[in-house]
């Protein structure tokens, strides 16, 4: 066990813990091979850049959790897992590691048969971005006699409603997102290399606010300036900041791996009257659908208030508007489990959170306006105090 200060009680690593065997028994699964870092470091601890190689958690109704992938990364899990060492650490030698002539899931499928899992009816997060195709045929092909089934989401449903300590780390990077979004209003004006200013981002998110550290966001930061703003997933280039052009900055606060994602649009110079309009529309459809944010309403029942209020003022937006949030690890801090759209019947509960994100593309720039949100017993409390409105500097 690591002899660092955990980030969770290992009572609440067993309540997780319980809460997913509940859901493998409701799919009849003996055991599940977990490759989501966010979901191995959810129901474990396991913490390290290390999902460039294959790896994952074992989970089967009784006994520990166990820690699998490159053997020089088990020094990292006993640094990190809440589970004690021994074997609930197995590494694999590291001539599998891109290795053409053979596969890590070769060692994986023998480690499932030491555990009594070779006829097992086991789940693997088929639709994930750290379980290959690759993967899944040469495990299936080592372990024949075993039932795979797709378990792609099991432990994310899990993570919907967070703890009170989930809560304190979200809290945490939503300070750290209003002390980059201030930075960004400070520094930002004609001719700023946009490089240099997205340096400046990075470096206050790292330093982090009030004491807290800053942790390395799951996006990198969004921040397209006039024409590329009308496409929403663009970084940056070395091009200078110029007048008469709006940018939307699209970043996250994170500490210790949880992620409070906001946005703001800046406008440098006068911004023309489409924008002031688009500003009006969102704004006002926001605070409609935020107040259909709160328990016993469904997901999509915050897209409709806010389509239908935008649609009134003349705008459209063909996307979802807001989606799941918390822990994450590259390349997305998204949870891939509630969307804010026309038919997500998802109940919301108090625990639950969110990135609101009401974004339009025009037909020349963007503007974002966006806020992370906590469900609470009398609605929605957003995270953050940043003002609400399109930033205009001359």
């Amino acid at each position: 066990m690591t002899d660092k200060d955990a980030n969770f009680t290992t009572a609440e690593y067993s309540a997780r813990i319980s809460r997913t065997r509940a859901a493998m028994a409701q799919r009849g699964l003996d055991a599940i091979f977990v490759t989501d870092p966010s979901n191995m470091a959810w129901l474990t601890g396991y913490d390290g850049w290390s999902f460039y190689v294959h790896q994952g958690v074992i989970l089967r109704q009784e006994g520990e959790p166990v820690w699998w992938g490159r053997a020089m990364d088990a020094l990292g899990a006993q640094r990190t897992v809440f589970m004690p060492d021994g074997d609930s650490i197995r590494g694999y030698d590291d001539t599998f590691v891109q290795n053409p002539d053979k596969h890590p899931m070769q060692e994986l499928a023998a480690l499932l048969a030491e555990l009594g899992l070779e006829t097992a009816k086991l789940g693997v997060e088929l639709d994930n971005y750290y379980y290959t195709a690759a993967a899944h045929h040469a495990l299936t092909q080592a372990l024949p006699q075993a039932n795979v089934y797709d378990a792609t989401g099991l432990v994310n449903w899990q993570r919907a409603i967070k703890s009170d300590q989930e809560i304190i780390y979200m809290r945490r990077a939503a300070r750290i997102v209003e002390a980059m979004h201030s930075r960004i209003l400070e520094l930002a004006e004609p001719g700023l290399r946009k490089n240099d200013l997205i340096a400046e981002i990075y470096a206050t998110g790292i330093r982090g606010a009030q004491g807290h550290w800053g942790d390395y966001p799951a996006i990198v930061p969004m921040a397209p300036s006039g024409m590329d703003a009308t496409a929403p997933h663009l970084t940056w280039d070395d091009r200078p900041m110029q007048t008469g052009e709006a940018t939307f900055f699209e970043i996250a606060g994170a500490h210790r791996r949880y992620q409070c994602p906001q946005s703001r649009t800046l406008f440098l110079g006068k911004p023309p009257q489409k924008y002031r309009d688009a500003e009006a529309a969102v704004l006002d459809a926001m605070a409609v659908a935020l107040e259909q944010a709160r328990p016993g309403n469904q997901a999509q029942d915050i897209a409709n208030a806010f389509n239908i209020s935008l649609n009134k003022a003349g705008f459209e937006k063909d996307s979802r508007c807001g989606y799941a949030i918390g822990i994450s690890y590259p390349p997305d801090w998204g949870e891939r489990t509630i969307s804010f759209r026309r038919g997500d019947t998802t109940l919301l509960e108090p625990g639950m959170t969110f990135h609101f994100m009401p974004a339009l593309w025009l037909d020349d720039g963007g503007l974002e306006i966006t806020e992370p949100i906590l469900i609470t017993e009398a609605g929605a409390e957003c995270f953050c105090s940043t003002p609400r409105e399109m930033w205009v500097k001359a």
